[in-house]
């Protein structure tokens, strides 16, 4: 998943519950580590940060590291934004390991990306 999923969450927006069912059906929950940066950084501002904790603990956070930089760099489709670059390769690498099902986004570009790699892709309403 991506911050756009689960900021929508933390926020309390109407399809946050929506989220939290279809996070249910799946026995585990994946992101990069940038979704801590990202979501921290939005309780931040929101006066949220205990309940960001909360979210975070049921999501295993998966290091970044300098070769999902270097990917991110050049992924395609050059249409996906620069931090969701970084999410966009994480999903791949979990999908080529077969440790993902499918991409929980509400971000029509990193969408769009994952689709064209190959991925299937949730937003729950």
């Amino acid at each position: 998943m991506d911050t756009s999923a689960i900021g929508r969450v933390l926020l309390g927006e109407p399809d946050s519950v929506a989220v939290l069912g279809a996070l249910r059906e799946f026995e585990q929950h994946v992101a990069s580590r940038l979704l801590g940066v990202e979501l921290r950084r939005l309780a931040l501002r929101e006066g949220l940060l205990e309940q960001a904790d909360q979210l975070l603990t049921g999501v295993a956070l998966v290091p970044l590291d300098d070769a999902v930089i270097a990917a991110a760099e050049t992924i395609r489709p050059a249409t996906v934004a620069t931090l969701d670059a970084i999410h966009l390769v994480t999903a791949l690498r979990l999908d080529d390991a077969r440790l993902i099902d499918t991409v929980m986004t509400y971000d029509g570009r990193l969408a769009e990306g994952a689709r064209k790699h190959g991925m299937s892709v949730i937003a729950p309403t």
